[in-house]
């Protein structure tokens, strides 16, 4: 009897079963790739969110997203929106846990979302230029639901 990898030891998991799982990560994920075909190809229909925080967002983010850190994600800064507007949210990268964060704030106010798991590095690993424009955000909007 051979030895099994680490990988081998622990048996895959049924077909059926893996098959219900991955189909379902993409009812919470979305990749780089797909939201930037959005942004320059169109239909852009939801709301990119930067949760990393306005001086990251000044550094640099994904052309098009609006500024509002996970911390600071409340109903009366998402009241211009309406009930059924998607959110998408990212943070710094896979080493982040800032866009769960916010995935969890949204998902607790009644909001639809989805991760972008690579954040910024995925962002940027797939070629994708980042943005610098004049303060794009929601940040300044009223804090009455704390």
């Amino acid at each position: 009897m051979s030895a099994k990898s680490h990988v081998a030891a622990i048996p895959a998991a049924a077909s059926s079963d893996a098959l219900a799982r991955f189909e379902a990560s993409f009812s919470y994920e979305t990749d780089c790739w797909d939201v930037h075909d959005a942004l320059t190809n169109g239909p852009q229909d939801f709301v990119l969110l930067d949760v990393r925080g306005t001086e990251k967002y000044a550094a640099g983010h994904v052309p098009g997203a609006l500024d509002l850190a996970h911390r600071k994600i409340i109903g009366s800064k998402l009241a211009e929106f309406p009930a059924d507007t998607l959110f998408v949210v990212y943070c710094a990268g896979p080493h982040c846990n800032g866009a769960a964060r916010a995935a969890v704030r949204l998902a607790q106010l009644g909001r639809p979302v989805k991760l972008m798991p690579g954040g910024i590095t995925g962002w940027v690993d797939e070629g994708f230029a980042l943005s610098k424009p004049a303060f794009k955000g929601i940040e300044s909007m009223p804090a009455e639901d704390q």
